[in-house]
């Protein structure tokens, strides 16, 4: 296969012995790259080079002044506004939002040698007439919105103004200084020859710089396209040269050059849809792994482009490593960095830092990214990992600076205050962001991590960039605006690879493709609004506005993707096109209508092969998880055994014995969690405290209705004492935690309520208050003591009637404490709460034999049901053959538990 560039070089061989006097323009520098490849090839001895430009480069020349960065423009043209805006002004940070919208306009404009004056003055008179009514007074609001119209023209003029005073310009102010400056410039440059190569869509002023140049110099321009696009009156891929064809006089009187046959030669073109992003990359990479394994050689002519050039990372990932010498033109995007998910992190944590300090959640987050670990970790000792437990401990919600200092004693205690500090003054903040990097600098340069170092350089510039940006214009007050100002100079910043650009598997975006040829082209995200991006107004300049004055509006840019695509599809022998199936995306999965276009395209449908493909789904049958009881694990078993057994431990083996062995064998606790609302454990918590406290007194005595009305005083001082006892960030009581606090308060007025109006009619003698007990158990079978322990909320005696309580704030039905078939106890979860009544009573008549007693459960959510006794049928007194029946059962579960033959298998809950 003879590349497109191949061929131009050989056609000017012939015509010429040498190139010395020959400039050579191009649409890229890439494209330059690979010029001088061709050159060097096709000639085969030394000449002298010819000039090689990209067409931005030597617009450039042309013009005599130099690209002002995007930044530079924004506060330029932030200047210009000022300057000719009265009355109240947007700040910079508002400004920068519309800015962007205006620079791409006067970009526009300029590029296209559009009359400033009269588009401007249309723009103005469609909003006249949009706001016209036939009240002769406009509200401010209207007059401030036509002001802002009326006044884009002065903007324009004082903003192109004063980039020319310091000889810079946008891209279309520079197009536009270069067509004026064209024949001054060809005058001094007569001697020579101009080539342009592969253009297709091009601005009003490349237009006419080009047209120019071949009417008045010898010129030659060379197209890259099949003729059957151009033949074809609908066909987009060659709307652009179509229409050079009957405006250009040159292209009139002259015959394209370049064009040629080679779409409709032999190709295989596969379609592939492939669900998400992640599996489009894999496919990818299966692709090239079955090319390297059949035909090793033919990678040197592969290419990978990227409809979706977000993919990039995955694409890198999904490159078999057996595949070598690959070259990445796009450069990896700095935003996608670990250093910049750090920064972004400590922007957020500063911006949202309320008057209470910075909030719990942000800061763990912070704490918990992979640099600030290393950062805040010296000689073993973790500071990140102090303040987390800290942060869990003391249940801070909000951490203020005063919390900080503390830890800032620590070793790590320099970076720990270029992290928290008190002001959030611009340049200090940049000041603290530069701290970050010298201090992970020397941890990088000590575990000699480069490509870290590089990333840190990035930054460094970055931040120093800024720092000489908020010194020379007063518009970056506040960090909001730094930090809209850092996201748009991080996201132009990119990580260049370094690889032999001539050579191997080439991976690149769509543009940088332009005027390359490949036999094998893999192309992905070809969806429709990536494979044409579709329709978007990212601009001032209504669509009729645009089309009147000749400015570019989808249609244009559809066919410049049409192009680029069937472009890449001429001279290959292999194609794979791969698209998105998955509908949960923007573009919902939609295969691009260039697909649509191609499938229709009759040379080509009888070599398309459409498919779908998806990875291969081994499904995994669930199966229960069990642990065979080893001697160290029976060892374990043993010390819980000796330990004590509790009534919760119990049921919770009874209801997954999983769960038992991770929490009480292998004592594997819950996450520790800041309870930013009270959890319902804290909730009861204070509940039993406060109760304890007010009945403390009681112990003994009989209640009275006198003794409980003098509790209602200390009720609330009581609830504030326990909650601040077991929930730390007492000033977080607002909201939901007020109501929360004030709901404690209200069941145990109502609790002392109930209470008063029981012993109306009853003699209520309090025997014991939140008891502790524990009863070792006779099991002559195991060769270790085997101890049951629990709390006991309440004993108490109600008319004679012993009464072993226990107190739960959920909600209780009748059903949960009585039984039918004893053997529920071990074997249903549901009747847990009988089970634990049960253990409850073994304790208590070790503790204080008595014949018969009641066991019942006061739920404070049905306080006016009282106490929901333990029945067997309708008897509700736990009698001796019941304790005896629950023993024997209680033994057999133990045994069970203890037993180094039964393994402990999972229960699907």
């Amino acid at each position: 296969m003879q590349s497109f560039l191949e061929e131009v070089i050989t056609e000017i061989r012939q015509n010429n012995d040498t190139l010395e006097d020959f400039a050579f323009i191009l649409p890229s520098k890439r494209a330059g790259t690979f010029l001088r490849n061709t050159l060097a090839k096709t000639y085969g001895s030394t000449i002298f080079a010819p000039e090689i430009y990209s067409i931005e480069t030597f617009v450039e020349q042309l013009s005599g002044l130099t690209y002002a960065t995007n930044t530079q423009q924004l506060f330029i043209l932030y200047q210009a506004y000022l300057a000719v805006t009265g009355g109240e002004k947007d700040s910079f940070y508002s400004f920068s939002k519309w800015g962007q919208v205006v620079l791409q306009d006067f970009n526009e404009v300029d590029r296209y040698l559009v009359d400033p004056k009269a588009i401007f003055s249309s723009l103005s008179d469609i909003q006249e007439l949009l706001h016209w009514s036939a009240e002769a007074i406009k509200t401010q609001l209207m007059e401030d919105h036509l002001k802002f119209w009326n006044n884009l023209e002065p903007l324009y003029q004082h903003f192109n103004a004063a980039l020319l005073e310091q000889q810079l310009g946008h891209q279309g102010l520079v197009y536009r200084e270069a067509f004026n400056n064209l024949s001054a410039y060809l005058q001094v440059n007569s001697n020579k020859k101009y080539v342009f190569i592969g253009f297709n869509a091009l601005n009003t002023a490349e237009t006419h710089i080009i047209q120019e140049i071949l009417a008045q110099q010898h010129a030659d321009i060379y197209w890259d396209i099949d003729p059957y696009f151009i033949q074809d009156p609908m066909h987009d891929a060659g709307y652009f040269i179509r229409k050079h064809q009957k405006e250009w006089k040159y292209l009139q009187q002259n015959a394209l050059k370049g064009v040629k046959e080679t779409f409709n030669t032999a190709k295989e073109i596969d379609v592939i849809g492939v669900p998400k992003n992640v599996s489009q990359a894999k496919y990818v990479g299966y692709l090239l792994a079955t090319i390297h394994k059949e035909k090793p050689a033919a990678l040197q002519r592969t290419a990978v482009v990227l409809g979706d050039e977000t993919i990039l990372n995955p694409i890198i990932n999904a490159i078999p490593s057996e595949i070598e010498g690959v070259n990445i033109t796009m450069g990896y995007p700095l935003y996608k960095a670990p250093v910049a998910s750090l920064f972004s992190q400590l922007f957020e944590l500063h911006l949202h830092k309320t008057n209470r300090g910075w909030y719990y959640i942000k800061v763990l987050n912070f704490l918990s990214h992979s640099y600030i670990q290393q950062l805040l970790t010296v000689e073993k000792e973790n500071t990140a990992l102090n303040i987390t437990n800290a942060i869990h401990q003391y249940n801070w919600i909000y951490i203020d600076l005063e919390k900080t200092l503390p830890f800032q004693k620590e070793k790590s205690g320099k970076a720990l205050e270029s992290l928290f500090f008190a002001t959030t003054d611009v340049t200090m903040f940049i000041g603290k962001c530069l701290e970050i990097i010298n201090h992970l600098k020397i941890i990088f340069q000590e575990r000699s991590y480069a490509l870290g170092l590089e990333y840190l350089y990035r930054f460094y510039t970055l931040f120093n960039q800024l720092q000489h940006l908020t010194e020379q214009y007063p518009y970056i007050q506040d960090l909001n605006t730094l930090y809209s100002l850092y996201k748009e100079l991080l996201a132009a910043e990119t990580l260049d690879f370094q690889g032999e650009p001539l050579q191997g598997l080439q991976i690149m975006g769509m543009l940088e493709s332009r005027n390359l040829d490949f036999e094998t082209v893999i192309l992905t995200s070809v969806n429709e609004g990536i494979l044409p991006s579709g329709k978007s107004n990212n601009s001032f300049i209504p669509y009729d506005v645009k089309k009147a004055y000749g400015l570019p509006t989808h249609k244009e840019k559809d066919a410049v993707y049409t192009y680029h695509f069937y472009r890449l599809l001429q001279r290959a022998k292999r194609v794979y096109i791969i698209y998105n199936t998955a509908s949960d995306v923007l573009q919902g999965g939609e295969k691009s209508r260039l697909i649509h276009q191609l499938l229709t395209d009759k040379p080509m449908a009888t070599t398309i092969t459409h498919s779908i493909a998806s990875p291969k789904v081994q499904p995994t049958l669930k199966s229960l998880i069990s642990v065979s009881k080893n001697s160290d694990l029976i060892a374990r078993i043993a010390a819980l055994a000796t330990n004590g057994f509790s009534p919760t431990s119990l049921s919770t083996y009874i209801r997954n014995p999983i769960d038992f062995y991770t929490k009480y064998i292998l004592r594997i606790a819950d996450a520790s969690v800041v309870e930013e609302r009270i959890a319902p454990n804290t909730f009861g918590s204070v509940i039993h405290d406060t109760l304890e406290e007010l009945y403390l007194p009681f112990i003994g005595s009989t209640l009275s209705e006198k003794k409980l009305q003098e509790t209602y005083s200390q009720i609330k001082p009581t609830v504030t004492k326990h909650f601040s006892a077991l929930y730390m960030e007492t000033s977080a009581l607002q909201g939901k935690n007020l109501i929360a606090f004030e709901v404690v308060a209200r069941y145990v007025e109502n609790f002392i309520r109930s209470e008063i109006t029981l012993v109306k009619n009853h003699e209520i003698k309090i025997l014991g208050l939140e008891q502790s007990m524990q009863l070792t158990l006779a099991i002559p079978e195991l060769p270790f003591p085997v101890v049951l322990k629990g709390k006991i909320d309440r004993v108490d005696e109600l008319d004679g009637v012993i009464r072993v309580i226990d107190y739960k704030t959920g909600a209780v039905a009748p059903q949960d404490v009585s039984i039918k078939d004893w053997a529920d106890l071990i074997t249903n979860y549901d009747k847990s709460k009988a089970f634990q009544l049960l253990c409850y009573s073994l304790l208590f008549q070790d503790h204080t034999p008595k014949p018969e007693f009641t066991a019942g459960i006061i739920s404070f959510k049905s306080l006016s049901k009282g106490l929901f006794p333990f029945k067997e049928g309708r008897n509700s007194l736990i009698t001796e053959d019941m304790r005896t029946s629950f023993f024997t059962l209680l033994k057999q579960l133990i045994l069970e538990i203890c037993n180094p033959n039964l393994p402990f298998i999972e229960k699907e809950v």
